[in-house]
């Protein structure tokens, strides 16, 4: 063999290797791009479904715990500001019956097509010859509450007995007239007498709503100035929804229809309490009352 021949021979062995390693290396990057492919493929199409699901499950888990925290006492308990009713609105209320006046109070409601709220106090319930207007009053629509037996603030502040007083006081008024109200107006008002927390922890125990007021006319001590309880009453007016505090007298009777046209040509409806539509008013700002 010369050597022109071997020369082509070994050239001819080198292109073969060349483009045998080519071949290897188009394949390798062929098999790399192909495992590749399907990495990728499988991510897309396992590990993001697996991980939506984990997702999926810490968001149900933290929606559970959220709905769990929501009824747990003093948590994340929202406001009842719900309850409230919507527009002008005015609840005229009348404590310490029922009296020789109840009836006369009931026939200008009536006339007047006007439901109230009575806050009666037990030692008055207790007159047989005063039950009847009791009774008259639920079948007209309007709402029978309690106002404690005694009325006597060291009784019921001081000594504690205010949530014995107002069940029993409750409980008479369901003995005369069928009804279960759970509706108190503490006399005198819920502050100070109510500033005790262990005292409004009962009352919540016991499930005894509170209403206080937000316009008081001071009626009681007008016996011989009727048309100032119109002019204080016109005076406090100021919000769309306000609760009346008046009293069974004589004088608040003769203004009464007075009062009336007032609140009506301001545009209000008249409403009366319904214990499933409690929304609080108390001044201790206590929103389990």
């Amino acid at each position: 063999m010369n050597m022109t021949a071997g020369t082509n021979l070994n050239r001819g062995r080198s292109e073969r290797n060349s483009r045998a390693k080519r071949r290897i290396l188009r394949f390798m990057l062929l098999a790399a791009v192909c495992l590749l492919g399907f990495c990728t493929l499988r991510w897309v199409l396992f590990d993001r479904a697996a991980i939506a699901e984990q997702q999926g499950i810490i968001i149900a888990g933290w929606k559970s715990a959220v709905r769990q925290s929501a009824v747990t006492p003093d948590k994340f308990t929202p406001v009842e500001e719900d309850a409230r009713p919507t527009g002008k609105i005015v609840y005229l209320t009348f404590d310490d019956g029922p009296t020789e006046w109840t009836g006369k109070f009931l026939d200008v409601l009536e006339q007047h097509g006007v439901k109230a709220t009575f806050f009666m106090q037990g030692s008055q319930l207790k007159r047989e010859n005063l039950q009847r207007f009791v009774k008259r009053a639920v079948q007209e629509g309007h709402y029978v509450g309690g106002h404690s037996m005694s009325h006597q603030y060291k009784k019921l502040y001081e000594e504690g007995e205010f949530v014995s007083e107002m069940k029993e006081n409750l409980a008479l008024i369901h003995d005369i007239t069928g009804e279960n109200p759970h509706l108190v107006r503490p006399p005198y008002g819920s502050a100070p007498g109510l500033n005790n927390k262990q005292i409004r922890d009962q009352i919540a125990k016991e499930g005894i709503k509170i209403w206080d007021w937000t316009i008081d006319s001071n009626d009681w001590k007008l016996k011989d100035h009727p048309e100032q309880i119109v002019e204080n009453i016109k005076k406090a007016t100021k919000v769309d929804l306000e609760v009346v505090l008046m009293h069974e007298k004589p004088q608040t009777l003769q203004v009464l229809p007075e009062i009336i046209e007032f609140f009506q040509k301001k545009g209000y409806r008249f409403g009366v309490y319904n214990d499933s539509g409690h929304f609080h008013l108390n001044f201790q700002k206590d929103h389990r009352l």
